[in-house]
């Protein structure tokens, strides 16, 4: 089955629901780890710290957004790493998953409607046309 599953996580209700499909995928084999990743967006740094005032602070509420998967993860007795990422999410995601020849990739969908994902293009998206293993969007 998958023994290296990528997660990648955000805080949003979609990433944790994605958090469960992998941990459900993880349990059918006893060597499987996922490696949860966490993409610092680069261009959004200075309004984090401006909200959160220190470091330490962004810090901080970037762990409390993952505390839930790591949680999950630990409750299911899941083997998993934590990997911090700065810069565009998309990207750098394909990025470590072909570098990581990571077996399957979970991610969750963020919703956007047909116009905004027209003119944007959705993380999601732009990951399962590039990464060169299976993935899974999860709503």
């Amino acid at each position: 089955m998958y023994q290296r599953i990528l997660l990648t996580v955000d805080g949003s209700d979609n990433a944790f629901r994605a958090a469960q499909e992998a941990i459900k995928l993880a349990k059918l084999s006893e060597t499987s780890t996922i490696d949860i990743v966490y993409v610092v967006n680069v261009d959004k740094i200075k309004n984090e710290l401006l909200i959160a005032g220190t470091i330490d602070n962004v810090e901080l509420a970037r762990q409390r957004k993952i505390a839930p998967v790591e949680q999950a993860l630990q409750e299911a007795n899941i083997s998993y790493q934590t990997t911090f990422l700065k810069g565009d999410s998309g990207p750098e995601i394909v990025r470590y998953a072909n570098e990581q020849q990571v077996d399957l990739v979970v991610i969750g969908s963020r919703g956007l409607n047909s116009l905004q994902e027209m003119v944007l293009g959705s993380v999601s998206h732009k990951v399962m046309k590039r990464v060169q293993c299976p993935a899974l969007i999860v709503k």
